[in-house]
């Protein structure tokens, strides 16, 4: 579970990358789930984009990817969001205490 200030301090960190994972009219499929799961584990902290013809909500796709991955949900504004991961091998994020 993250803390206010380690959110903030993700928000922060989340703010220059790119978006990474799109979902789209298809919804979730085993494909999304691998490549949230492989670009999380390589980074710690992914963007993610809700598009247009989803039939989902950019709260329910982020919860419900975040649960599959075991990510914690760090923000959602409007069709994007961000989650972190702790990487337990190679940790690349220090979060404060």
């Amino acid at each position: 579970m993250l803390t206010g200030k380690q959110r903030a301090q993700l928000r922060a960190l989340a703010n220059p990358i790119d978006t990474v994972l799109m979902v789209g009219k298809g919804g979730f499929s085993e494909q999304l789930y691998k490549t949230a799961d492989e670009a999380i584990t390589a980074r710690e902290l992914i963007k993610g984009k809700v598009l247009e013809a989803c039939e989902y909500t950019s709260r329910e796709a982020a919860d419900t990817i975040a649960e599959q991955i075991g990510a914690d949900v760090v923000q959602v504004i409007g069709s994007k969001f961000v989650l972190y991961r702790k990487n337990k091998k190679d940790p690349k994020i220090r979060l404060v205490k």
